[in-house]
């Protein structure tokens, strides 16, 4: 990536810093919000209208962003200063030609191709960088499947290539599953290909995301996040995650190394399993990570200031931390576009609290719509602040 060499003018004119956003959720949403604080002029992408970052960027698009002759059409007309990818389902193969004709892709089109196909980055890690994994196979059919499976042994877990938020994702308990797991893992996944990654489960601790920022002054950490996910979806996050100096040391070096080769300015959520000591490399988003989403009342800079900052080429300075704290998922769960939110007085009633409401626009079975946060003097007491915080919203769903 090319960090922008031009000064920032008013958005509207020629002068302006222009940013593309592909994938307009919460997460872009913050994006948005961090960038529009400095003066630039934000579009923001995505497959259906009225998306979160939508509805405070100057503009708004709506596309199938596999599309690749839709994308680069769009690229064109808005001839963005940056290109934001912040969802995998993306024609990241366009991205990639978009950068070879001087396009700035954040943190880079090699990065968000291989990051978004769990093949690319996998192989990436365990072949080339050597860094310790499950044991994993590929398939692109449902006897490949079935024959990963019998390879890798049950309980394991089948993943698509192209997916996020635990979509497509499927515990196998049973040799006989297989097949069924694979039809579904195809079906629910993002992308259009059909392959998933089949991986053995590992014996962990517990797993965290070490927040890692490229920037121009080199590279920093935030403090560990620990998590909790559902179905491979995160449900609750806390900061600071307690882990012996050696567990933090290693995972320093792992996410060092990843991103590392990726390259590019701006924010990688490195997601790893601890056992003791040992370190296990699972994924890398190159991007915001809502586990990171505590970072808003924990960090004195969001992993969304320092993203915007470390793309547009600033100093991210020292990383300060506030006090503990914790993170939890409100999840909606209905059909209907009439979303509506009370209980939001009494969520907010406790000192340390706060509540983000994303502006989802419809519900189609379970959402996440919104997320309620908490700082307190450790961090078993910001997580039950923010569990009551989050038990105190009620959602209605028409």
């Amino acid at each position: 990536m090319a960090v922008p060499t031009k000064s920032i003018g008013t958005p509207g004119t020629g002068a302006a810093m222009r940013l593309m956003l592909l994938g307009s959720g919460e997460l872009g949403r913050e994006v948005a919000i961090e960038a529009l604080r400095y003066g630039v002029e934000v579009t923001a992408v995505d497959r259906y209208p009225g998306a979160p970052a939508m509805q405070v960027a100057q503009h708004a698009r709506v596309i199938d962003m596999l599309d690749g002759d839709a994308l680069e059409a769009l690229v064109e007309e808005i001839r963005p200063d940056l290109i934001v990818p912040e969802v995998e389902a993306i024609a990241t193969d366009r991205l990639v030609a978009l950068e070879a004709r001087g396009f700035n892709v954040v943190p880079s089109a090699r990065a968000t191709r291989l990051t978004m196909d769990r093949e690319g980055i996998r192989r990436l890690a365990a072949e080339q960088l050597k860094l310790p994994t499950s044991p994993y196979r590929f398939a692109t059919s449902e006897p490949e499947c079935v024959e990963a499976v019998a390879a890798i042994g049950v309980p394991c877990i089948i993943k698509p290539v192209m997916s996020s938020s635990g979509k497509g994702q499927v515990v196998v308990r049973e040799i006989n599953d297989a097949a069924a797991a694979w039809a579904r893992s195809v079906t629910e996944g993002r992308g259009k290909a059909a392959a998933v990654i089949v991986e053995g489960f590992v014996d962990f601790d517990y797993e965290i995301t070490l927040l890692t920022v490229q920037h121009a002054g080199g590279t920093s950490f935030c403090a560990p996040i620990g998590h909790l996910q559902i179905d491979g979806d995160y449900r609750e996050s806390w900061q600071p995650q307690a882990m012996t100096a050696a567990a933090l040391e290693a995972s320093q070096a792992v996410a060092r190394a990843i991103t590392g080769e990726l390259g590019g300015y701006g924010i990688f959520g490195v997601e790893l399993f601890i056992k003791g000591d040992e370190v296990y490399f699972s994924e890398v988003s190159p991007r915001p990570h809502d586990t990171g989403m505590v970072t808003m009342v924990s960090q004195e800079l969001s992993e969304f200031a320092l993203h915007v900052r470390a793309i547009l080429g600033w100093p991210v300075g020292e990383i300060a931390e506030h006090a503990p704290a914790a993170s939890v998922a409100v999840v909606g769960i209905g059909n209907g576009d009439d979303i509506r939110f009370s209980g939001i007085a009494d969520a907010l009633r406790e000192s340390g609290t706060e509540v983000r409401i994303f502006g989802k626009p419809e519900v189609r079975g379970k959402r996440r719509l919104a997320v309620a946060l908490a700082r307190a003097d450790s961090v078993d007491d910001a997580l039950a602040k923010a569990r009551r915080c989050a038990g105190s919203l009620d959602v209605a769903i028409d």
